[in-house]
């Protein structure tokens, strides 16, 4: 039996614990919260919840073995440095933090204090996300060109964070996970159009030490909400629409090839359309697979798939991008084996 706390019951936090109270051998004990009115949804939710406007109430308490964080992100460097120094396992919702160095310091922390860091990347854990992991492991697409995404909609505007920071960390820790390299030049350009100094779209070029490049397109200002991403390999190609009810992934046998040409005036390309497969996917809930997860590795000393180091690697590239929309120049992402040291 493990026993948990959380921190910040307002907008994801009540996903956190319902998933959680439905899990065996789980004792949520604790949810925290600044406001009452939020405290009196969760005690709804969970009679048997102990609730506070007190952090330190929660850290004091020596049967609390782990921490949920669902706060603001600039919240998220004090809370989580606190809990592991009050000895707590802890998870915490993306991004990690707001900078590389609090990532790498918190990462070092929890390292020294054998202690579970585990960021919410919750789409790691989505099956068609692994499902496409899966294909593009086995060779199925072949060398991967590029890829391309889209995460659109209308709202929710965050007041301090702009769209970069909220939706594209999503699409970044999907590059990384996939992929598994650090893109090495990051360029992005959008616009503020709701709130000056809070942009709310935003268009973010990578490219990666193995060729691949990468474009991530996010906004809360789109009359329709998309979630595609199209992934081309050299022999074949994939589209991931988490919309999609059922068929979310499509592996397409399409795709071209150059023919050398015989002759000066000869240019010839060879196009190929075959055949369209959605493979089988299992619909469990990411969010109950992150869970569980995160259990499994507080209880076992595993290292979670999206660990501190995930977490860092991803707010690296999420300031590079930032960065690059405010000063309107490229920028080189630089994460040597120093960040960690």
């Amino acid at each position: 039996m493990k026993t948990l706390a959380l921190i910040g019951s307002g907008y994801w936090g009540p996903n956190l614990l319902r998933n959680y109270m439905d899990i065996p051998d789980v004792n949520l004990k604790w949810v925290c919260d600044l406001l009452p009115a939020v405290l009196d949804k969760a005690h709804s939710l969970c009679p048997t919840v102990q609730t506070t406007t007190s952090v330190d109430d929660v850290l004091r308490d020596p049967e609390v073995d782990g921490v949920l964080i669902a706060t603001p992100i600039g919240t998220h460097y004090q809370l989580s440095k606190a809990a592991l120094l009050a000895g707590k396992h802890v998870f915490v919702e993306k991004p990690l933090t707001t900078s590389a160095t609090q990532c790498a310091d918190l990462t070092v922390l929890a390292a020294e204090r054998k202690l579970t860091l585990m960021v919410g990347h919750t789409f790691i854990y989505s099956p068609p996300v692994r499902k496409v992991k899966e294909l593009i492991d086995a060779g199925e697409l072949g060398e991967v060109r590029f890829v391309t995404m889209q995460r659109v909609n209308l709202g929710l505007h965050q007041k301090d964070a702009s769209v970069i920071w909220d939706l594209a960390a999503h699409d970044l820790s999907i590059l990384d996970y996939w992929l598994e390299e650090m893109p090495c030049v990051v360029d992005s350009i959008g616009r503020d159009c709701m709130r000056n100094g809070i942009p709310d779209v935003a268009f973010v070029n990578l490219q990666y030490p193995s060729g691949v490049v990468a474009q991530v397109t996010v906004s809360w200002l789109s009359p329709v909400k998309l979630r595609r991403t199209v992934v081309v390999g050299d022999r074949k190609m994939l589209v991931y629409d988490d919309t999609e009810p059922v068929e979310k992934v499509k592996v397409f046998d399409h795709g071209a090839e150059f023919k050398e040409p015989e002759s000066f005036a000869e240019f010839q390309m060879v196009y190929r359309t075959g055949d369209i497969i959605s493979p089988k996917i299992g619909n469990a809930e990411p969010l109950r697979l992150e869970a569980e997860h995160f259990l499994d590795c507080i209880g076992n000393g595993h290292n979670p798939i999206t660990n501190g180091e995930m977490g860092l690697r991803v707010v690296a590239v999420l300031e590079a991008a930032d960065a690059s929309l405010r000063e309107g120049v490229r920028k080189t992402v630089e994460l040597g084996p120093s960040v960690l040291a």
